[in-house]
């Protein structure tokens, strides 16, 4: 990599103990060439886990006041940042943005691996996934073991009545079918909070949103335009999110969430 190319950085939602370690590392051995120099951010403070130690240049980011703090890792070409899966996804997301852009990175694909089993036993936690699955280009749908097909189908059916853009795909024993489909560039997500020309929105001096063709008006009425919004970014006046989910750090606590 030249030092004017940016590092591809992969970010990899999920709630915590849904094996997105594993994935990382299936990726990397399956999908990157030895061109490649591979390396993954996971979040400080979290548990212990096997893996870490095979996993290519391991280097940890902090949640610190409501940011994050943390350095992309020296001549990586391809970065796996591993989200806080105790912790709100799109407080995350949000910051992760400009985060990004401040360390020279470019975002390759959001990724969210759905453990499918822990979805299943716990239906409030849908709006949590479904947060994700907005930001996301490829879900990975993990640890299926056990739960009834009618579940998963009622599950994919949800998404698709919504038109989600974004690719489903099936994970099997930590394994993918095609690691190459799910690390290429490609935006499939729903939310284009990512992208690089924003959506704009234009409203009058009553704060009212008008038509975009009604942006010339009669050269006397107050016009201004801004980036359009993500509506999981929406606030209200007190500053609380419109869009509210749920504390998945309760469910992760639960005796049947600990394995």
């Amino acid at each position: 990599m030249t030092p004017t190319e940016k590092p591809f950085v992969y970010l990899i939602l999920g709630a915590a103990g849904s094996g997105r370690r594993e994935i990382v590392a299936d990726l990397i051995e399956g999908g990157l060439d030895e061109s490649e120099v591979p390396a993954v951010m996971l979040p400080a403070g979290g548990v212990a886990h096997a893996l870490d130690a095979t996993l290519p240049r391991v280097s940890h980011w902090e949640w610190l006041d409501g940011a994050i703090s943390g350095k992309l890792p020296a001549g990586a070409t391809r970065v796996f940042f591993v989200t806080d899966g105790a912790r709100n996804a799109v407080d995350q997301i949000e910051v992760f943005k400009p985060w990004l852009e401040a360390q020279g990175g470019q975002l390759a694909h959001v990724l969210c691996v759905v453990n499918v089993q822990f979805a299943a036993q716990h239906p409030p936690l849908l709006a949590w996934f479904e947060a994700c699955i907005h930001f996301s280009d490829i879900v990975l749908l993990n640890r299926r073991e056990g739960v009834a097909n009618k579940w998963l189908s009622d599950f994919l059916l949800h998404f698709k009545k919504q038109y989600f853009p974004c690719i489903f795909e099936y994970v099997k024993g930590g394994r993918l079918k095609n690691p190459a489909l799910v690390l290429e560039p490609q935006p499939r997500r729903m939310s284009h909070y990512f992208d690089e020309e924003q959506d704009w929105i234009f409203t009058n001096a009553e704060g009212e949103e008008i038509d975009e063709q009604e942006e010339s008006g009669d050269g006397h009425e107050e016009i201004e335009a801004q980036p359009e919004e993500d509506p999981y970014f929406a606030r209200n006046t007190g500053g609380r999110r419109l869009k509210e989910l749920p504390d998945i750090a309760k469910f992760l606590n639960e005796p049947s969430s600990r394995a």
